[in-house]
C-alpha cells in the first residue's frame, strides 16, 4: 500500500513561536489535499529504510509530511536542543566560563574536546563543538549543564514539544534499536523545535543569532539536506547518525527571495549494522524543495 504524503496548508498561528510570514498565509482548505507527485514510498523501497519527514513553508504555511508523527532515534540532533537550552538559560558570564572534563568522558566522536582535556573549553566553545562538529563529549557536557536528560526533556516541554524524550547521554542515545522509545522524537516535533529556536522567540535575539550561525556553519551535513536543495539556498542544519543505519538532518533553508522552509528528515533500517544512506536524505530534501518552489 502506498503511503499518501500530504502537502497541506495550515494556519501559521498553530505554531506560536515561528517567523512572521513575508506574505499573508494562503487560505486554509477545509479538507487538506495530497500533493500530486510528492511521494516517498519509492525512496523507502530503494534504500531499504523507514523515512520520516516533516517540512513547512513558513511563508504560506504549507506542509509536506510522511510518517511525520512516528518515532525515530534523534541521535546527535539533540545537540541543537542542548545548545539552545544553554543559550536560553545561562547568564552571559557563565557562557564564557571554562568547563573541565576528564579523559574518561571522551568518546570516539570527541573530535574537538579530545585535544582540550587539559585546558577545558568555555560553554560557548562547547556549543560550537557539539553543533558544528557533532562532538559527543561536548554534547554530553551541554546536557549536563542543563540538568542531564531530564533537564533537556524539560526544556523541550517548555518550548511546546510534548513528544521528544531524552533518556540517556552519548553514545547510548544513538543506539537506535527498533521499538525502543528511549531517546526518540518525531520529524514533526524535531522540525517544530528547530523552527522555535532558530526562527521563533524561544531564545533572546542575540542567542538565537548565535545558534543560527553555528547551524549555518555546520560541518557534518554536506551530503544531506545541503546536497538536496538547489545551489544558492542558505542552510542551517543539525545532523544525527546512529545504529540501525539511522541518519537524520533537521534544517532551516532559505530559498533566495522567499520565506524560510523548515525540513526535518529522520530515517532508520532494520539491521543493526546497516549502512547509513545520506543520499536518501538528500533526495527527500530535493523533493521537498520542488514541492514548495517548483523545479529548477
Amino acid at each position: 500500500m502506498r503511503r499518501r504524503t500530504l502537502l497541506t496548508t495550515v494556519p501559521l498561528p498553530a505554531l506560536s513561536a515561528c517567523a512572521a510570514p513575508a506574505t499573508p498565509p494562503a487560505p486554509v482548505p477545509t479538507t487538506p489535499e495530497p500533493a500530486p507527485g510528492v511521494m516517498f514510498d519509492d525512496l523507502e523501497a530503494r534504500f531499504g529504510a523507514r523515512l520520516g519527514l516533516w517540512a513547512r513553508d513558513t511563508g504560506s504555511g504549507a506542509e509536506v509530511a510522511h510518517r511525520a508523527d512516528e518515532r525515530f532515534a534523534f541521535c546527535s540532533t539533540f545537540t541543537m536542543l542542548a545548545a539552545a537550552a544553554v543559550l536560553r538559560d545561562v547568564a552571559p558570564d557563565r557562557l564564557d566560563a571554562v568547563v573541565h572534563w576528564s579523559p574518561a568522558d571522551l568518546m570516539a566522536s570527541a573530535r574537538i574536546t579530545r585535544a582540550r582535556v587539559t585546558t577545558g573549553m568555555t560553554l560557548r566553545e562547547l556549543c560550537d563543538a557539539a553543533v558544528r562538529f557533532s562532538d559527543g563529549t561536548a554534547g554530553n557536557l551541554l546536557m549536563r549543564e542543563v540538568g542531564g536528560p531530564a533537564g533537556l526533556t524539560a526544556f523541550a516541554r517548555g518550548i511546546g514539544d510534548d513528544v521528544t524524550r531524552v533518556d540517556r547521554s552519548e553514545p547510548d542515545l544513538a543506539q537506535g534499536a527498533p521499538g525502543d522509545e528511549r531517546d526518540t522524537s518525531s520529524p514533526r516535533a524535531s522540525g517544530q523545535d528547530m523552527q522555535r529556536v532558530v526562527l521563533g522567540d524561544a531564545l533572546a535575539p542575540d542567542r538565537r543569532e548565535l545558534l543560527q550561525d553555528l547551524l549555518v556553519r555546520n560541518t557534518t551535513g554536506d551530503a544531506r539536506v545541503r546536497a538536496g536543495v538547489p545551489e544558492g539556498w542558505r542552510v542551517a542544519d543539525k545532523t544525527g547518525t546512529g545504529g540501525y543505519g539511522t541518519a537524520n538532518d533537521v534544517a532551516v533553508v532559505w530559498p533566495p527571495g522567499r520565506a524560510p522552509i523548515v525540513v526535518a528528515l529522520m530515517s532508520t533500517k532494520a539491521q543493526r549494522y546497516a549502512d547509513v544512506d545520506e543520499a536518501l536524505l538528500a533526495e527527500a530534501a530535493g523533493r521537498v524543495a520542488t514541492a514548495f518552489t517548483g523545479p529548477g
